[in-house]
């Protein structure tokens, strides 16, 4: 089983071509989005990875090909880019109960001290 950092690691660094074994889970795992998104997070990177985005016809085999040759040799490593919950989001959802993604879309229609309102209304008590 190849994991992600392992087509990471020989993209970047090792310049292993894992594609040339006989395993056929090395095609099927290769997931040419996950693989493009971590790959922009380089600046020398970036280009190559909006490359393959346009064309994600392109088959696994040629696109990991594209990016095993064309990136140069460093070691590169990122964190995954999470949107974080805000304190208003987290009470917005319990407030009204709706999901993250209902919360974003009426979060600009709800002011600060309404915020404040709906903390107060769910606060318990007890020590803080």
């Amino acid at each position: 089983m190849v994991k992600l950092s392992d087509y990471l690691n020989s993209i970047n660094y090792t310049k292993e071509n894992l594609f040339n074994t006989e395993d056929e889970l090395v095609e099927k795992e290769y997931v040419p989005f996950v693989i493009n998104r971590c790959l922009s997070y380089f600046p020398d990177t970036t280009i190559h990875a909006n490359a393959m985005n346009e064309n994600s016809h392109i088959d696994k085999k040629m696109q990991y090909d594209y990016f095993l040759h064309s990136t140069r040799k460093r070691k590169r490593f990122s964190k995954w880019l999470k949107r974080e919950d805000s304190d208003k989001i987290n009470i917005m959802k319990r407030y009204f109960g709706y999901s993250n993604q209902k919360v974003r879309e009426i979060e600009d229609m709800i002011s600060d001290s309404d915020i404040d309102e709906m903390r107060d209304f769910l606060s318990h008590g007890g020590k803080k």
